[in-house]
């Protein structure tokens, strides 16, 4: 029994506690290669004209790993509590994939998290150790020792962020989906630009996300997409204790077109980038737009210093 695991879209959310679950429970595991541009050009062949840059790669490492295992892991998330939602894209990946490769003997494995149907991480992953054959015992220790994997890799995130808005170099806050920022194609190039050019980067999905949730009250009561409260709420908490801030987004992504809209409009005191990628057939353009971004900080800098 092996099980394939998608290099995409929540992946980057869930990937330590998978690993952890499935590893406990002795049940083999591969996942997708990193993003690359025939992984790209998979699932852009396959995608619809309008889907967005996140969802045609999914389409890709789905692609990759069918006729390579027997079940596909693929979470469908709604949401955490009850005001809260996701992105349509999370709450649809079954039934598109079901659709969009039903000539391809697909076989799915849903780990399914939504409070409207009363589905947790926890419930979800007892039903698939059960449908893996395993005891509901078992699954439910596999499942306490890999939250509390996630737990730790999220303090260790912490402490890294706690040391990196020490140094005295200039800082960029990098705020984006981890599917765009943690993605080798998609964010790696922009990573590598910035490195380049002599600035610290801090990534504002390693601000504990309760913590960004709470904060993002500050700006706004009434955003219902998760990740982008969260991604608000880090914004809201570090802004000051950087010298420019870069918003990595995806083309057609609606919920980060709003997001990133009312952030440039309620954040006046620092440089903003509002940069959207997608394809990535080239980076001529967005090389030129980071270093001028970079000079306008530096600049900024060097005035205050002056001053």
């Amino acid at each position: 029994m092996v099980i394939g695991i998608p290099r995409g879209l929540l992946f980057y959310e869930f990937d330590t506690m998978w690993r952890n679950f499935f590893k406990e429970l002795d049940i083999e595991y591969i996942i997708s290669p990193n993003t690359n541009k025939d992984i790209y050009k998979r699932g852009a062949s396959i995608a619809l004209h309008e889907t967005c840059l996140p969802y045609k790669i999914f389409l890709g490492h789905v692609d990759y790993l069918i006729d390579k295992c027997d079940y596909i892991l693929v979470p469908r998330i709604g949401g955490y509590s009850f005001y809260d939602r996701m992105c349509t894209r999370y709450q649809s990946t079954v039934d598109v994939l079901q659709n969009t490769f039903r000539d391809r003997d697909i076989k799915i494995l849903p780990f399914n998290v939504d409070y409207t149907s009363k589905e947790t991480e926890l419930a979800s992953c007892i039903e698939i150790g059960k449908k893996l054959g395993k005891k509901r015992r078992d699954s439910l220790r596999a499942y306490i020792i890999a939250r509390q994997a996630v737990n730790t890799e999220a303090q260790i995130k912490e402490n890294n962020l706690k040391n990196a808005l020490k140094k005295d170099n200039s800082k960029v806050l990098l705020v984006g989906h981890k599917y765009n920022t943690m993605d080798k194609y998609v964010g790696e190039p922009i990573e590598d630009m910035l490195e380049e050019m002599g600035v610290d980067l801090i990534w504002a999905t390693d601000m504990d996300r309760h913590d960004a949730d709470e904060k993002s009250k500050e700006v706004t009561k009434t955003m219902p997409w998760t990740f982008n409260r969260e991604l608000i709420g880090s914004i809201v908490e570090l802004s000051d204790e950087v010298d420019g801030i870069i918003l990595l987004s995806s083309f057609d992504c609606g919920p980060d077109s709003m997001a990133n809209e009312m952030i440039i409009r309620k954040i006046k005191d620092k440089p903003i980038l509002n940069l959207v990628v997608d394809g990535q057939e080239g980076v001529a353009g967005m090389e030129t737009r980071l270093e001028s971004f970079i000079d306008i900080i530096l600049f900024k800098k060097r005035r205050i210093l002056n001053d």
